[in-house]
């Protein structure tokens, strides 16, 4: 059917087209598979669902023969932020990932929604020291593009200013980012999707289709 995210169906549909396999998959957490389906990622985002992801990797290998070492990841707010978390703690399982305007520190995310999963910084520490990418750069071993609006009024600019200084101060150099000064959390402009569309695939095309 046509998903309502009508610009990555046909994102997905150029990537078949130029021979690699899409996984387009509901991971944990996602709508309409029941309660405990719903709350599996309770103190920990980034567990089971990023598991969910690595155990797909893992079914393309044994059941389609996709090579191991060529397989990328990208996706957009939690999906960005899933993206991070993957490069991250499962860095050997994504050799590149596109993390478009995503989470990087759950605690500078918005209380309503993240409190209800992970309680309270001061009241559950352990539980967003876990969940938030910010605090797992270290692992990164693949090519990372970050894709992020400026005056995004959901997942907040200052999310990835803060992720690229921790990069830089490990000496990764592996990343770029890329900024779009008039977009928010959902970009408008033709020329923004369109930019971004293309150092995906651009990140992809130089580290898995060799």
């Amino acid at each position: 059917w046509w998903s309502s995210y009508f610009r990555e169906y046909m994102f997905h549909n150029l990537l078949a087209d130029k021979g690699y396999t899409v996984l387009d998959m509901d991971y944990r957490a996602s709508a309409g598979y029941g309660r405990d389906w719903r709350t599996g990622i309770y103190q920990f985002m980034g567990g089971k669902d990023l598991t969910d992801n690595v155990d797909g990797a893992a079914w393309l290998v044994k059941e389609h023969g996709i090579d191991p070492k060529r397989i990328g990841v990208y996706g957009g707010s939690y999906g960005g932020f899933i993206t991070l978390m993957g490069l991250f703690t499962t860095p050997d399982v994504f050799a590149a990932g596109a993390a478009l305007r995503p989470v990087t520190d759950w605690a500078h995310y918005n209380h309503g929604y993240t409190s209800a999963i992970l309680n309270t910084p001061y009241a559950d520490s352990v539980a967003y020291a876990k969940s938030s990418p910010i605090y797992h750069a270290e692992g990164l071993k693949g090519a990372l593009l970050i894709c992020h609006g400026m005056v995004d009024v959901n997942v907040h600019f200052q999310d990835v200013v803060r992720l690229s200084q921790r990069l830089i101060e490990l000496g990764k150099d592996n990343w770029e980012l890329a900024v779009y000064p008039v977009e928010d959390h959902g970009f408008v402009e033709p020329s923004s999707w369109t930019d971004e569309y293309k150092r995906i695939l651009k990140l992809f095309e130089e580290n898995l289709n060799k």
